[in-house]
């Protein structure tokens, strides 16, 4: 290593060991079956399981990667979608369908391809992918947002939620691209896409408030629904209220904790808004919650510095750091995932 680059690693939020470090923390607890629960012996869902896959990803474990999405392909249900929560060996948790749960696995595939360059993945994954984005956008309203569940008897869910379509709407943009690459065209997906940005240009209107809690004020930047001044003017309407100045983000308004989930994907929004060094900021106060192993804590408490909930460690947690580590530093293929998206 030179003077330089052993300078720069020294800067960065996260040396590549200590990246490769916590993606072994998250497969220490993936099953033999591929899926990738919150913690050993806990419960899985299908978003955190994708994006502890693209935590694996990214620091070239894909062998790994590959078994989590064989896991997500023999558990897709005929009609394109995916029950809530799964518990290891035991089956069904939550039988409730969330729609955004479902549409995350586009944003993964894309990013497996980015990692990869494996056409042939692409290829495998096409058919779910195409069943999982027909789901989805079958729940998409005259306004544009996406209701956001369905319950096990077929009601479909009240309300949408502005952090949900945010992130539906960032999958379509890689349902797009993975198209793209495979010679398919999806106008469909285009002009659902469309309308669910309108909706989002608009963020107060048509979804439930939900205005404490951390992610609905940056989701609808980190998903590109918000750009430019827009971007700005949002990121800066709530920073007091729930970044915690040498802490980290809370996770909502009303409690004194921090999670390092949240402030890593404040810090992919601050990034690609431009924000470098508030990115690296946060980054680098989310190291208070990274334990020896490589592990987060899911969240601590002010001042006392307690972990909450007690004692947990997540692979979600330590997969979002990874991923906004790796947008951060920007060189590496995969580091575009929330850079590069098709127009509209």
């Amino acid at each position: 290593m030179s003077m330089d680059e052993g300078t720069e690693a020294a800067a960065a939020p996260l040396t590549p060991a200590e990246m490769r470090r916590s993606a072994e923390s998250i497969a220490e607890v993936q099953c033999r079956d591929g899926m990738i629960p919150w913690f050993g012996g806990g419960h899985c869902d299908p978003w955190n399981h994708v994006e502890a896959a693209m935590a694996l990803a990214t620091v070239g474990m894909f062998e790994e990667a590959t078994k989590a999405y064989e896991w997500l392909v023999s558990s897709q249900l005929p009609d394109g979608s995916w029950f809530n929560y799964y518990l290891a060996g035991s089956g069904v948790k939550d039988p409730r369908i969330d729609t955004n749960v479902c549409a995350y696995m586009a944003t993964g595939t894309w990013h497996q391809y980015l990692a990869t360059g494996d056409i042939g993945f692409l290829e495998w994954m096409w058919k779910v992918l195409d069943r999982a984005m027909e789901f989805v956008l079958r729940y998409q309203r005259e306004s544009g947002n996406i209701t956001w569940s369905l319950d096990p008897d077929g009601r479909r869910g009240r309300y949408a939620l502005l952090t949900g379509s945010c992130s539906i709407y960032h999958a379509l943009g890689c349902a797009q691209m993975c198209a793209s690459v495979l010679g398919y065209e999806r106008p469909m997906w285009a002009a659902a896409r469309r309308r669910l940005r309108t909706a989002l240009s608009t963020p107060s209107r048509g979804f439930e408030p939900k205005d404490e809690f951390a992610m609905d004020w940056y989701y609808p930047v980190l998903s590109g629904a918000l750009v430019g001044r827009r971007a700005g003017e949002r990121l800066d309407s709530r920073w007091d209220r729930f970044v915690m100045e040498g802490r980290g983000v809370r996770c909502v308004s009303t409690s004194p904790w921090v999670t390092a989930a949240e402030t890593a994907e404040c810090a992919i929004a601050l990034d690609i808004s431009g924000r470098r060094e508030q990115a690296g900021d946060l980054l680098a106060w989310s190291r208070d919650l990274r334990l020896p192993d490589g592990s987060y804590w899911t969240g601590l408490v002010y001042p006392e510095r307690m972990p909450f909930p007690g004692g947990e460690r997540t692979t979600y947690t330590a997969a979002a750091v990874i991923l906004a580590v790796d947008a951060h530093i920007g060189r590496s293929r995969t580091s575009k995932l929330f850079g590069r998206r098709p127009q509209g």
